[in-house]
């Protein structure tokens, strides 16, 4: 298929572009490379360098690329600064969202595969935890995405738009050639990995007061080849409906680790010592995040290669040291 890949010049955006060119799709990155990098872009797929926010610009994308289905990575992530800034989030996140779906529909664009997260549920009632579970974000962030998700269930029941929504636990990890890039870094293991490489003096942990085994808190890794996998088989089972498809999934591993254990297997793994400092909670963190994968296993086959946290430390671990991530 011709796909658009909005956000495709970033974290996970990439890895998919990757796995989408390998798999012989005709790709087409849309990134404004805010957060993105240009040297990521394999040479197989275009890139258009615009905003989503741009109506006139994702216009003229879709005019000359003609894309047959959209997958929609271009976010902002950082739960923490959305507490402080909740409006650019639901403008970025949201608002942006909504344009790049008028925009498909006058091109009669009918699939859309979204990177949606598992910050919509909240604090969970329990783990793991299940796609009909509640869905009540303490962050604007994960609000932002929710009302990104309520928009395409109207837009599928409407519009007959066929929807794949993809609730993300932890990405973590990298590919041979492609890991974590962003700039500040906001992510734990990559910058617990920092820190091992003496880029940072100490890693903190915000809080270790939670309702924990050891009060820090519990989160579901997933290694960003699997997540990317996940992907093109929603794309597939888009693709090979004969009627419009509404897919929600979770994707983790099922299993979960404090934010001290995350730390103590960096150690193992790098050999480092890794000085960690407690410091107070942020505002909106989740105590336990854990997922329950089993619905896209059980109906498109997905299963993840790198399930094992040392395996999923260790390749983010290489990338830092052979291509200089951050």
């Amino acid at each position: 298929m011709r796909v658009l890949v909005t956000g495709g010049a970033g974290y996970i955006g990439s890895v998919v572009v990757s796995q989408l060119v390998a798999a012989g799709h005709d790709v087409c990155v849309y990134d404004n490379l805010s957060k993105g990098h240009r040297d990521v872009v394999p040479r197989e797929a275009a890139l258009v360098v615009g905003d989503v926010g741009d109506g006139a610009a994702l216009d003229a994308a879709f005019e000359q690329q003609r894309p047959e289905a959209v997958m929609h990575f271009a976010a902002w992530i950082e739960a923490g600064e959305s507490m402080k800034a909740p409006e650019r989030f639901f403008r970025n996140n949201t608002a942006n969202a909504l344009t790049l779906l008028e925009t498909m529909l006058r091109r009669g664009v009918r699939r859309f595969v979204f990177s949606s997260t598992a910050a919509l549920y909240g604090d969970p009632e329990s783990t793991p935890i299940r796609e009909t579970d509640k869905l009540a974000p303490t962050n604007a962030y994960g609000e932002s995405k929710l009302l990104v998700e309520q928009m395409l269930a109207w837009f599928h029941r409407i519009h007959s738009l066929s929807v794949a929504c993809l609730r993300y636990f932890n990405a973590a990890g990298a590919t041979a050639t492609l890991g974590e890039r962003h700039d500040p870094e906001s992510h734990l293991i990559p910058i617990i990995l920092q820190v091992a490489a003496g880029r940072r003096e100490h890693i903190s942990i915000f809080g270790d007061d939670y309702e924990t085994p050891d009060g820090s808190c519990i989160r579901d890794y997933i290694h960003i080849s699997d997540l990317a996998s996940a992907h093109l088989l929603a794309l597939e089972a888009l693709e090979r409906s004969s009627r419009p498809e509404r897919l929600i999934y979770n994707l983790g591993n099922g299993r979960g680790f404090s934010v001290k254990e995350v730390i103590e297997c960096a150690r193992r793994v790098t050999g480092k010592a890794i000085p960690a400092v407690v410091e107070p909670r942020r505002p909106g963190d989740p105590a336990v995040l854990v997922a329950s994968s089993e619905k896209i296993r059980a109906e498109l086959g997905w299963e993840p290669r790198h399930p094992e946290l040392e395996q999923i430390i260790g390749s983010a671990w290489e990338y830092l040291q052979e291509k200089g991530g951050v």
